[in-house]
Parts: C-alpha cells; sequence; structure tokens
C-alpha cells in the first residue's frame, strides 16, 4: 500500500552548519545545475534512476520523477558559521572550485551571510573564529538557533526546513547520563555540562521544531538516547553520521567483493594526505580518534571476523591522516591490502585514490537533504536507517549492528522507496522467471 507523502509545496530551506569547503561546493553546484551551467554528477536523487516490478518489464523511472521530491529550484540555502565570509568568499577560500564557474553564480553566493555560530574551542581545538554566539548557557544558545530557523523561514518563505551538518570533527567522547535522557539534557544544556557537544546544540533545536538533521561527520551528536527521544517526540526524522567519501567509499566496494568470493585479508593499511580545514583540524589528535573509530568499524562489520575466523581473524587494520597543506582539498589516499586466496597463498592489492574530498561530499549533501525531506513528509520518524548508503558509520538502533555494504545499502534504500510508493520490494531472487518457464513447457 502507497504511504501518504505530503506534496513538496512550498520552498525547502537547506540550513548548514558549517559554510566550509563542503558546504560551499554543495550550493554552488546546486546554483549551477539550476542555471544549466553544469551537471549534478554523483547524485542518485538527481541522476539515478530506480527499477519497478520485473526486469522483463523495462521500468525504470529517474528517482526524481518516481518519488516526490523537492525541485532544485525550490531550494533556497543558509547556515552558520565562525567566519563572517559569505559563500562566494568562502568558497575563493575553499579552492575547490574553479573562478569562472564561480563567477557565474556569483550573485547567488554573496547574498548567502553566515548567522553566528554556536562554537566551543575545546572541542575543535585547531580552529577559532569571531563570528560566534555568546550567551549565558546552552539552552540559551539552543533557543537563539531556533530563532535564526524560525527567522529564516519567515524571511525567505519556506515551508519547510531540513538541517545538514557539515562542520568540523569535534573531538571524541562517549555517551554519559546527560545524553541518556531529553531531560537529563535539557538540564545539561540550563548547566552547561561539558558534555554536550555544538552538533548537539544543532541538532537539539532542529528537532524541537520538527526539523530533519543528518549528521555528516563522526561526532557523537543526534545518536545518544536524548535525541532520538526528542525526534519520536516531535515526529522528526534524524540520520549518521559522515560523509561517505574517499577511502571508506572504496572500502565499502572493494570489501563487499572480497567478502563474497571468500578471500581471507590478512592486512589492511590506510593512509590519507589533505591539506583542507578539515585536515586541519583532524591533525588534532583528539578529533582524529572521532574520525578514526568511524573509519576502523568499516571493515569488522562487512568481513565480521567472529563468522569467519580463518579469513579474517587475524586482520591488521591500521588508519592514518595526515594533515598536508599543498594538497588542500585534493585528498589522496593510499591501501595496501594484504590478501590471500586458494590454500593460503598470498596477493597484495594496492589503490592509490585522487579524489577531490568535497566534490564526492557535495551531491551527498543533496541527497540526503532531499531524502530526509520526504522522510519528514511521509511521516517517517527517528532512525533513517535506509539512508546509510551516504554515511560512514549509520545511525542504528541501540545493539543493531550496521549494514557497511554499500551494494547492499542500496538495495535498502531502493526498497524503501519502492514501499513509499506501493510498489513490490525486489528481492534478486529471480526464480519466478524460471518456474514460469517450466510451468509453460
Amino acid at each position: 500500500m502507497k504511504q501518504h507523502i505530503k506534496p513538496a509545496e512550498g520552498k525547502l530551506g537547506i540550513l548548514i552548519p558549517g559554510l566550509g569547503a563542503v558546504a560551499t561546493t554543495f550550493i554552488a553546484g546546486v546554483e549551477a545545475v539550476k542555471k544549466g551551467i553544469a551537471k549534478p554528477i554523483g547524485s542518485l536523487t538527481q541522476m539515478g534512476n530506480i527499477r519497478i516490478g520485473k526486469r522483463t518489464e523495462n521500468r525504470n523511472p529517474a528517482i526524481n520523477e518516481f518519488v516526490p521530491l523537492a525541485q532544485l529550484n525550490d531550494i533556497v540555502f543558509g547556515g552558520w558559521d565562525l567566519y563572517e565570509d559569505n559563500v562566494y568568499e568562502s568558497a575563493l577560500n575553499a579552492k575547490v572550485l574553479e573562478l569562472p564557474l564561480l563567477y557565474s553564480v556569483k550573485d547567488e553566493l554573496e547574498s548567502i551571510k553566515p548567522m553566528k555560530a554556536v562554537f566551543d574551542q575545546s572541542y575543535v581545538a585547531n580552529i577559532n573564529g569571531v563570528n560566534i554566539k555568546k550567551a549565558a548557557t546552552k539552552y540559551d544558545l539552543a533557543m537563539e538557533l531556533i530563532a535564526d530557523m524560525e527567522q529564516f523561514k519567515l524571511l525567505n518563505n519556506c515551508s519547510r526546513l531540513v538541517m545538514v551538518w557539515c562542520g568540523s570533527t569535534e573531538k571524541y567522547i562517549e555517551q554519559t547520563a546527560v545524553h541518556k535522557s531529553i531531560q537529563n539534557f535539557e538540564e545539561g544544556l540550563k548547566s552547561n555540562d561539558d558534555q554536550i557537544a555544538p552538533s548537539m546544540i544543532y541538532a537539539y533545536a532542529a528537532l524541537k521544531l520538527g526539523v530533519p538533521f543528518a549528521n555528516g561527520a563522526p561526532n557523537l551528536t543526534c545518536d545518544i538516547p536524548a535525541l532520538i527521544e526528542l525526534a519520536k517526540q516531535t515526529n522528526t526524522p534524524i540520520c549518521g553520521k559522515d560523509f561517505k567519501t574517499g577511502q571508506t567509499l572504496m572500502k565499502t566496494i572493494v570489501a563487499p567483493g572480497l567478502h563474497a568470493r571468500a578471500l581471507g585479508v590478512s592486512g589492511w593499511f590506510s593512509t590519507n594526505i589533505l591539506g583542507n580545514r578539515d585536515g586541519y583540524v583532524l591533525d588534532n589528535p583528539a578529533n582524529f580518534k572521532t574520525k578514526e573509530v568511524s573509519k576502523l568499524s568499516v571493515l569488522d562489520e562487512i568481513f565480521k571476523p567472529e563468522l569467519n575466523p580463518d579469513l579474517y581473524g587475524e586482520m591488521y587494520h591500521k588508519v592514518r591522516i595526515n594533515y598536508y597543506p599543498p594538497r588542500g582539498d585534493n585528498k589522496e589516499s593510499w591501501d595496501n591490502i594484504d590478501i590471500f586466496g586458494w590454500l593460503g597463498y598470498p596477493m597484495q592489492i594496492k589503490i592509490n585514490f585522487l579524489c577531490r574530498d568535497s566534490i564526492l561530499a557535495a551531491p551527498i549533501v543533496l541527497d540526503l537533504a532531499l531524502f530526509m525531506d520526504l522522510a519528514k513528509r511521509a511521516e517517517m520518524c527517528g532512525i533513517q536507517e535506509w539512508l546509510s548508503f551516504y554515511l560512514k558509520s549509520p545511525q542504528t538502533l541501540e545493539g543493531l549492528p550496521p549494514e557497511h555494504d554499500i551494494f547492499k545499502q542500496l538495495i535498502k534504500l531502493q526498497n524503501t522507496l519502492r514501499h513509499m510508493m506501493g510498489e513490490d520490494l525486489i528481492t534478486h531472487l529471480g526464480l519466478d522467471y524460471y518456474q514460469e518457464l517450466v510451468d509453460s513447457m
């Protein structure tokens, strides 16, 4: 049965904490696509198709024609940042996009000026800024964010909002008592509990207003009981965490293939160099640990060494990220994979991925924003695990292991869309074709 989905009427405001390289690349790209200057490569919502029914029926509509997504021309942008630069100035500083493209959307980008950000330098030691909110308590800061969102919605004549965190990676923290319930959390906001990170304040403010929240960094943010509880109270979708770009994207493509063929892995060494603001932040050990935990979990969940000790029980996995300013946003990753096959004979795989971090992340921001808005209109609240496809460390219910295999993640995403629209789910079993053939003989 088809779900009731409210139509995507009016403007959708996409609000972004952190108007740095990823956010400005995303915004400039959407504006360029609107003008017909470029194509939204990498975005499933804009370029992808979905199969409906049997293979023999040859029904493969575009995803944005199959489900009622917001149109790009109905999107407006806003956000918060530590620096006062407008989005055009910030994009120039990021040095991701070429100047002719930026010039073509200069007017649109200059009109987007950052609101004052919530910031705590103890969570991101390597950077600081001047465009920062000041208030007596973290609760007051949350109320200021709520006021920002309400004013943005009014001034831009938006019918709906969605928030996607594109800010820096915060230092590593674990859940404590303040994160266990919304009552504890709100008391912690009022008492300035130091275990409440800035990203959590943004997520709280969004969820209080019923605004969907997607976490694009590996921070502990909306994946705490308090904010999951709040998401359910306000009937609001949440998802996280950490945009799946670069090296981890390669791991979730290659590792499932090795596992599918029952090939063993004795070691996987990964190292990266990058020189953008994200790299500078991760040069601090406390912030790197947050990223490391996110990246290390991927292979264990794919290979499941406890189930396959002969193949993966002795696997050594190491991840390194090195800040290297000359590289800028053009991250380079190297993977050395020591594998073994029939009778234990060793082999090696080498991957050298010269990628562009923000170019890979920008379409993820677009898809998450549009799909989270769709989920809200379809009254799907709480954790949206079907969006794991886009994330390094997918959020799931407590006790439920995440699925990291990108191909299984895609099947989950597509079947969720089919379910929304009342279409049959596709199992790829295929036996019915042959059974019909047998029956006809």
